[in-house]
């Protein structure tokens, strides 16, 4: 199936490891020119030069340009905007995707990590759709997808922040998608489940050393509380956020689709 993504300009974020990493490959392998953001710049760095080794290799020419910053603050993301831009003359799908916020109960977290938490998971949102939506409005398939978490559907305990913020991001995008669907402007979440990612990985790792066990039997153990009897690869979200980038879902927005094997029980 050609999902219509050859020489679409796509943003990342997160772009240097697990769900982020995960994208960009698949977009760039179906065409895309990327424009890879993460916070370390040695990491991006190297996930960039691996990438278009990886294109190169599929038999394509890489378009790949990686830019270093945080999420969390407003003139790295003005700066991204600028750099895709500037690079490929306009923008096409914008993925926002950074780190979820610490663990903790509400009394083990200050007004600090409550800022850190909305700065990092909503209002960068709101920032990157703010810069780049004069030129999602120039483009013929425009596509906003935010990651957020199953958490939106079902709270998770021990995660008050994510609960919080995430939802807000939700609730923005939905309306976005109301205001932005005259544009030709598609506006989506995709929220994972249990991710083997570097942020599940510890937490498997620390359980299994407090209980004295293996990392697999953890994980396998956890793996069974999944209906599908397997914990999410990164791939597996990149897939769904790719097909929400295609043409073919031009009449797919307003919507949070949840990646995670059934685990959430929520019916709506």
């Amino acid at each position: 199936m050609d999902l219509g993504l050859t020489g679409r300009v796509a943003i990342v974020g997160g772009a240097s490891q697990g769900i982020g990493r995960a994208t960009a490959t698949m977009l760039a392998l179906e065409g895309c020119r990327v424009v890879m953001a993460a916070r370390g710049e040695e990491r991006l760095r190297r996930a960039g030069a691996e990438l278009r080794v990886l294109v190169r290799h599929a038999g394509s020419d890489p378009l790949i340009v990686e830019e270093p910053g945080d999420m969390s603050v407003r003139a790295d993301v003005q700066r991204l905007i600028t750099t895709a831009v500037n690079t490929f003359g306009g923008i096409d799908i914008l993925v926002n995707n950074a780190g979820g916020p610490p663990l903790g109960r509400f009394d083990q977290h200050d007004d600090a990590a409550w800022r850190k938490a909305i700065d990092t998971n909503l209002m960068s949102v709101v920032w990157s759709v703010r810069e780049a939506l004069p030129h999602l409005k120039r483009s013929d398939q425009a596509r906003i997808i935010n990651v957020t978490s199953t958490a939106v559907k079902e709270p998770i305990d021990g995660l008050i922040l994510s609960n919080t913020v995430r939802l807000g991001t939700t609730g923005l995008a939905k309306t976005l998608s109301r205001e932005l669907g005259p544009f030709g402007i598609t506006v989506n979440n995709v929220a994972p489940g249990t991710t083997m990612t570097d942020r599940i990985r510890p937490i498997i790792e620390a359980q299994a050393k407090a209980e004295g066990r293996p990392f697999d039997e953890v994980r396998e153990e956890r793996a069974r509380r999944i209906p599908v009897r397997r914990i999410g690869e990164p791939d597996d979200v990149a897939a769904a956020i790719v097909f929400l980038a295609s043409a073919q879902a031009r009449q797919i927005t307003g919507q949070t689709i949840l990646v995670d094997g059934g685990a959430t029980a929520s019916v709506m």
